[in-house]
């Protein structure tokens, strides 16, 4: 379940995650963006992941449309994690051009907040 929360300043969306993520979860953070930033702006994300046990395939499509339609939006993803594989994960995606990514252990809130409004 990815669940929305509150952000510590505009230019960023917050969520936690836990467990599974399913299509209905990437629409609500799809459509918050959609209400919050349009089709201009950039934003940052901040997600603290809790227990991750994957995405549906229903999910995992939704959030390839969503980084497709708003990739150039996107300036820095902080993920908040003590799963190794998330890690890495995380990681390899601050490969992709014009995003910025950067994991933090789960217990680094602070830093990553810092981190993300530099």
């Amino acid at each position: 379940m990815l669940t929305l929360v509150p952000s510590k300043d505009f230019h960023t969306i917050a969520v936690e995650v836990n467990g599974n993520v399913e299509e209905e979860d990437m629409e609500k953070l799809d459509k918050a963006i959609q209400e919050k930033f349009e089709d201009k702006g950039t934003f940052n994300v901040y997600a603290m992941v809790y227990d991750f046990d994957g995405l549906s395939l229903q999910a995992a499509a939704k959030e390839v449309k969503i980084d497709v339609h708003r990739w150039s939006q996107y300036a820095k993803m902080a993920v908040l994690s003590d799963n190794k594989k998330l890690q890495g994960m995380t990681e390899a995606s601050g490969l992709m051009p014009g995003i910025k990514t950067k994991h933090f252990n789960l217990n680094e809130s602070e830093e990553a907040w810092e981190w993300l409004q530099a």
